[in-house]
């Protein structure tokens, strides 16, 4: 089994209260290495005030849903779905039929609105690290990582050109690692 991205519904408002306790239920029932990464989509907005100056302010891209980052196990769907504030999982037919999880191309275009990538960069890749670049003019070749960027939020990859090694910059949304 991959981990994959699930919908979780949760009480409008309750979001970030519901990504604490899921993340303090993982970590305490030893489920790190299933439940990974717990999101509430946001999006920055700029919002006008009366008195003509503008605000910057955080929004929630989907009211009353988190994105969750999991290796769907029995166990895991368990802690998860009894999480206080979780109503259900979005994708599911209930009567004990486990969600489907969402299309990298969904993951991708949430995740890259915050400036996310599917891939926990920090965590999950390194220099040396083989990857498929997934679009842009080098989308199928394949690479070795030579540096990473996360201020510009960049990866250098070494692609094989007509046997030549060639340096790329992609972005963190614009690479899977292999």
């Amino acid at each position: 089994m991959e981990k994959e991205w699930y919908v979780v519904n949760t009480y409008s408002g309750h979001e970030n209260k519901v990504k604490e306790k899921l993340e303090m239920r993982a970590s305490s029932m030893g489920m790190e290495d299933y439940i990974f990464r717990v999101v509430v989509p946001e999006e920055t907005v700029v919002e006008t005030l009366k008195d003509g100056s503008e605000k910057e302010k955080k929004v929630k891209m989907f009211p009353g849903y988190i994105l969750v980052e999991m290796i769907m196990t029995d166990e895991a769907w368990f802690i998860v779905r009894n999480t206080p504030g979780v109503t259900g999982f979005i994708g599911s037919s209930g009567k004990g039929a486990k969600p489907f999880p969402l299309t990298k191309d969904e993951v991708d275009k949430i995740l890259g609105s915050m400036n996310m990538s599917r891939i926990d960069i920090e965590s999950e890749l390194k220099v040396d690290d083989s990857v498929k670049v997934t679009a842009g003019a080098f989308a199928n070749m394949f690479g070795k990582v030579k540096s990473i960027d996360m201020q510009k939020q960049m990866i250098e990859v070494a692609l094989d050109l007509f046997g030549q090694e060639t340096m790329v910059e992609v972005g963190f949304d614009e690479i899977e690692k292999v």
